[in-house]
């Protein structure tokens, strides 16, 4: 069974108690999992993985669909991190550079896809 949409009044309140630093681990949960409901709705298919654990994980990015195992292609990273690409806050690169976001395999370059286009 598919998890409920989050609405985009629901996501976008959340986002904004997240940047202002007023986000318990609920509103957090829902900013993150709302900003990677996104991303897959722009750029659908299975062939890369985000996580951004402990709050969700989506496949995303068209390409050969993964069915076993690890996928070959896995970007992971924490929620601020996340949220602040998500936002453009962060740049890809540096967030790279940094070591916040670790990414593997041929397709697991989102810098294309973010900063996100949310509704307002």
């Amino acid at each position: 069974m598919a998890r409920a949409r989050i609405a985009d009044g629901d996501g976008l309140a959340a986002i904004a108690k997240a940047e202002a630093g007023d986000a318990d681990r609920a509103v957090l949960a829902t900013a993150v999992r709302y900003t990677l409901q996104h991303l897959a709705d722009i750029a659908p298919g299975h062939t890369v993985e985000v996580r951004v654990p402990p709050f969700a994980a989506v496949q995303c990015v068209e390409g050969p669909r993964h069915t076993r195992g690890t996928p070959p292609n896995v970007v992971e990273m924490d929620a601020v991190t996340w949220l602040a690409l998500a936002r453009g806050t962060l740049g890809w690169s540096e967030a790279r550079a940094a070591g916040s976001v670790h990414a593997s395999g041929s397709r697991a370059d989102l810098s294309m896809l973010l900063p996100l286009r949310l509704p307002l």
